[in-house]
């Protein structure tokens, strides 16, 4: 079976190669198709993935290539992970928001917007090129805004795109950490958008434990998000939200600690890739133990700025541990594959499951994986402070797609002044300008 990833060259890829090593089973992944823009990228990962792949005999092959039509036709399924415009790219959201006064984060706020207008046009190309050359394919897609980009997706591969995410996985296995449960055998009550939802109830034997860690002021603060939000928010809300909702609740304290840092998540990447693939250009430089070094110091510093703004220091050991994004992807890709049914949390339409959404809304769900593919599951109704946060950032994305299909800048003028983390028309005007003088992938905004 043919896995094609695109973003070949990305830094993360080992992972998931890693993860595909492990697979044992009939119909696992028997090659794996690199694509990237970048030879040099391609090449250093190319070289980690055959040091993963020494001690397996039975390893999958790895194919690498620049021709996308090639990458793509014969795959079973597609692994989206690019990044348009690089970490160069990001760094720029960063510091263009950030002269404002406004958040720059890659995936929240007006960085998720900018990263949002240049990817979408080059997703929707992928997208159409898929169903053209791959109809039979599914399309798992990582690349931020990830709720976003599966759905500018799904506009032209229905529900055969699938986004996933990391962060509620990595979420509700803390929460059952501190409730000294098997995250393996508790049900998450987990719902909103990607990078925007809530753990609302975590279920043992039938039990909702929740109440339990929200007394528990010790509990509390034994993991990331305890310690970020803080006991006393965590029992207003009567949950425990994802990660990512820091930058709204905190927003005053995280602009700020973003503005004194010595500099931005997106420059410190830049900054330390920059070094890992110039370091693998030299021959005989270790290729795995040298990524496994980077990643390491990568994951050390993950929102490290939220973390000052709350005061919270280093991140501890266990909170080291991510979700596992590339579990998540083998695990769904199995349960399709070889009808291995499934429960994962994941981005796809929301097909009446939220009444607050259309129906092509993507949202971010547990949802019920068999051959046939990803069913979201029945959920309670949101909250009315949590429903109005989720319909406004849709309607951010509804224009961010308008915006992209049309190149209407002012429909693009109208996503940055809606969304909650930016206050003014006259800031969103100018936070579009300040990003097509940036960004030469924005130049198709030409339309008044």
């Amino acid at each position: 079976m043919k896995l094609t990833i695109l973003g070949g060259g990305g830094f993360r890829v080992p992972l998931v190669y890693g993860a595909l090593l492990a697979d044992r089973g009939e119909g696992r992944v028997t090659r794996v198709t690199l694509h990237d823009v970048d030879a040099d990228r391609l090449d250093a990962v190319a070289r980690v993935l055959a040091e993963q792949a020494a001690a397996h005999p039975d390893a999958p092959r790895v194919v690498v290539t620049r021709d996308l039509d090639e990458a793509v036709r014969g795959a079973a399924f597609v692994f989206s992970a690019i990044r348009v415009g690089g970490l160069e790219g990001r760094a720029a959201d960063e510091r263009v928001a950030l002269a404002e006064g406004v958040l720059g984060q890659e995936t929240v706020g007006a960085g998720g917007i900018a990263y949002g207008l240049r990817t979408i046009p080059v997703a929707m190309d992928i997208a159409r090129r898929v169903a053209g050359l791959a109809p039979d394919a599914w399309v798992i897609n990582f690349t931020n805004p990830a709720g976003l980009v599966t759905e500018a997706m799904s506009r032209a591969l229905g529900d055969r795109v699938i986004g996933i995410c990391d962060s509620p996985v990595g979420l509700g296995r803390r929460v059952a950490r501190a409730l000294g449960a098997d995250p393996a055998t508790a049900w998450i009550d987990y719902v909103g958008l990607n990078h925007l939802g809530w753990l609302r109830g975590l279920r043992v034997g039938g039990r909702d434990e929740l109440p339990r860690l929200l007394a528990d002021t010790d509990a509390l603060g034994s993991f990331e998000e305890g310690r970020l939000f803080g006991p006393d928010w965590l029992r207003s809300l009567g949950a425990v939200p994802n990660e990512y909702l820091h930058y709204y609740y905190f927003n005053r304290e995280t602009v700020r600690a973003y503005q004194e840092a010595k500099q931005t998540r997106g420059a410190f990447l830049r900054s330390q890739q920059a070094g890992f693939y110039e370091e693998m250009r030299r021959p005989g430089t270790p290729a795995l133990e040298t990524w496994h070094r980077t990643l390491a110091e990568r994951e050390a510093t993950y929102m490290a700025a939220n973390r000052e703004a709350a005061g919270t220091g280093e991140r501890d050991e266990d909170d080291l541990e991510s979700g596992g994004y590339e579990k998540v992807a083998l695990a769904l890709m199995r349960a399709i594959a070889r009808d291995e049914r499934t429960t994962l949390i994941l981005n796809v339409r929301n097909q009446g499951t939220l009444a607050v959404l259309d129906a092509q809304a993507v949202i971010e769900v547990p949802c019920f994986v068999d051959v046939n593919g990803a069913h979201p599951v029945a959920v309670d109704p949101l909250p009315y402070h949590a429903a109005g946060l989720v319909a406004s950032v849709k309607a951010v994305e509804r224009e961010v797609l308008a915006a992209a299909e049309s190149g209407s800048r002012a429909s693009a003028v109208k996503a940055f002044a809606l969304h909650p983390l930016v206050d003014s028309v006259s800031v969103a005007r100018r936070l579009l300008e300040g990003y097509r003088a940036e960004h030469p992938g924005l130049a198709y905004l030409t339309r008044p």
